[in-house]
Formats: C-alpha cells, sequence, structure tokens
C-alpha cells in the first residue's frame, strides 16, 4: 500500500484521470475531486499527502479554496493553471501554494515536480513536537501521538487540542476557541462543546470524568498540563508510520 496519497483537485475529467494514472504508475496513493465539494470531503477524512489544485473549479475558485487548505493541514499544494499573468502566479503563491505549474504542461516536468515537493515533506525528518507527558503534538504534520499511538483525530479535533495546549492551562472561552481554531467558522460557539466531548472521548481514560481537558464554570474550557509530565518543545521523530502495527491514521475511518 502506497505510503504518500496525492489528491487531485481538477475540474477537467481527461487531465484529472491522466494525472492519476501517471502518478499511480509512480508508486502513489491517488484521491481524485472534481469539484470543490469533494475536495473538501476528501481533505476532511483522508489528510492527502500532497495536493494538486486546479485554480479554476465548477464550484468555485481555486486560489480562495487554497487558503482553505491551508488552516486544515500542512500538506504542500501544487496549483495547476491556465493563467500565465504574473499577477495570477503571485496570487496564486500567496493563497500558499507551494509550487505553481502553468498548462499545458509534460508529464515529466508534473512528476519532477510532485517529488520535489515531497522531498521537502521528507528533510523534515525530525518535525517540531510539542510534548506533555505522553501525548505528543506534531504541529508539522498535524497529528497527535498518545502513548505510542496515532490518535484518530479530525482537523476540526487536532486545531481544538492544539489551542487548548497552547494556552498552558489557561482556561479559554468558547468563542475564543472558535475564533482559534478555526478563524472561517460561522458556527455557533456551543458547537465547540459537541468537539470537546469527541475530543475527550479520544484522548481521556475516563471521558465522564476528564482530566486532561477540563470545564471552567461560567467560562469554558482549559487544558491541565498538571496530570501530565510537561516537557519542552523538542526536536524529536514520530513513531514511523510503517513500522506501528497500532498505527492509527488521523482523520481515517473504522
Amino acid at each position: 500500500m502506497a505510503s504518500v496519497h496525492i489528491l487531485i483537485i481538477e475540474g477537467n475529467p481527461h487531465l484529472r484521470s491522466l494525472l492519476g494514472w501517471h502518478l499511480q504508475q509512480a508508486g502513489y496513493g491517488v484521491y481524485q475531486s472534481a469539484s470543490l465539494q469533494q475536495a473538501r470531503d476528501t481533505i476532511f477524512h483522508r489528510q492527502p499527502t500532497l495536493i494538486i489544485l486546479d485554480s479554476d473549479l465548477p464550484d468555485g475558485d481555486g486560489v480562495e479554496f487554497c487558503s482553505w487548505i491551508g488552516q486544515q493541514l500542512q500538506s504542500p499544494i501544487l496549483m495547476l493553471s491556465a493563467r500565465d499573468r504574473e499577477a495570477d502566479i503571485v496570487r496564486g503563491l500567496k493563497a500558499g501554494a507551494d509550487d505553481y505549474l502553468k498548462k499545458p504542461f509534460g508529464m515529466q516536468e508534473f512528476l519532477a515536480r510532485v517529488e520535489a515537493l515531497l522531498r521537502r515533506i521528507r528533510m523534515s525528518a525530525a518535525p517540531m513536537i510539542l510534548e506533555y507527558g505522553d501525548i505528543k503534538i506534531d504541529l508539522v504534520q498535524r497529528r497527535v501521538c498518545f502513548k505510542g499511538e496515532f490518535i484518530d483525530l479530525t482537523p476540526q479535533e487536532f486545531s481544538l487540542l492544539y489551542v487548548l495546549a497552547q494556552a498552558e492551562g489557561l482556561p479559554l472561552t468558547r468563542s475564543e476557541l472558535l475564533r482559534r481554531a478555526w478563524p472561517d467558522a460561522i458556527d455557533n460557539p456551543r458547537t465547540i462543546d459537541t468537539h470537546v466531548l469527541s475530543l475527550r472521548k479520544k484522548v481521556e481514560k475516563d471521558p465522564r470524568q476528564p482530566n486532561l481537558i477540563q470545564t471552567v464554570r461560567n467560562v469554558g474550557y482549559r487544558f491541565n498540563p498538571d496530570i501530565l509530565q510537561r516537557d519542552q518543545f523538542t526536536q524529536k521523530k514520530l513513531p514511523d508510520r510503517n513500522n506501528n502495527p497500532q498505527l492509527i491514521s488521523v482523520g481515517s475511518r473504522n
């Protein structure tokens, strides 16, 4: 099974299939989306390693969508576009694209750019890890490890846990959590309660009597580092995904 999975977001079905075929021949796993709505679902559930994004899609602006992707995960983005003006290229790169490839293009160049982006990921062999005792929060790969096992967190749950942990035990209101974890969300702050409940089920020994994520009456929630051995920011590797039989991919579904 491929360890690298690439999401292709391309409105042209012929080009989408062609890119997918070449990537599969190169040994990569491939997800394909024809629209932004399909892409959102795939990003939410699959957490692709790299994203190929067309700048013009049938249901929206790919450049604006690029900014949204950057708020969900840290996967590099290769933007494809028929637009070749300097202003368009600059707009795409400023929106968060890591590379910009003008159409039409050759497959060898396309694959070379994909491999170059993946090399950047592999070069980050020791990502920044925030440690709280048995909990390790990988700020680059956006994944969490608890007692040697990866925890199955959604992007929203990861952002929520990270924001709580950053507060170093200080209580945060629901509105603060909503603003910091999901800046563009239009949800009611009370939806935080639902996500906290789900998160507790995954990180608490007894979710009914939570110790790690505590409720602060009339305020909101706080992360309680006192029950864990607090470490400083450090450079360490998470358990190898390929060698850990207990690995649970973040965002996967059973």
